[in-house]
């Protein structure tokens, strides 16, 4: 196993992402990349507005990604000195864009959390843990959100 892909949705689920995908990046020796994927958000023009009535949304954007750029940093600096770790922002839907990802890196490995909605949220809004499993080419580690006892 040389590369490992972890992502990370800065929810209650990452903390068990990072230590278990940091583990096995230390036994195996392994190149861990953590990601981050940031959704597209519906373009105003959709709706028929111009981009001189909605000025914010560009700076939206880039405080959307500078917040997440620094979050993906402070989740670097806690794995300590693991050699190999490389952070990276990517765009698109969560299932897509990682399942992209993963084949791009030729990663060995996926790690990823599970919310535990339930079955009529996942119904509703889809699991992007249960797609991995369907979807992804290689082995996928799904690491459950423990309640705090």
């Amino acid at each position: 196993m040389k590369t490992i892909v972890a992502a990370v949705d800065f929810s209650n689920a990452t903390p068990g992402v990072l230590a278990t995908a940091g583990k096995l990046a230390k036994a195996f020796g392994a190149q861990l990349h953590l990601i981050h994927i940031i959704e597209p958000q519906v373009p105003f023009t959709a709706y028929g507005f111009t981009p001189e009535e909605f000025p914010a949304m560009p700076l939206y954007d880039t405080q959307v990604r500078t917040r997440a750029e620094k979050k993906l940093q402070d989740l670097r600096q806690e794995l300590g000195d693991l050699p190999g770790v490389n952070t990276q922002l990517v765009d698109g839907s969560p299932l897509h864009a990682t399942i992209d990802y993963v084949e791009q890196t030729g990663a060995d490995l996926v790690v990823l959390g599970s919310h535990g909605h339930g079955v009529v949220a996942s119904l509703l809004l889809g699991s992007v843990a249960e797609g991995m499993v369907r979807k992804a080419l290689v082995p996928t580690l799904i690491v459950p959100v423990r309640e705090k006892e």
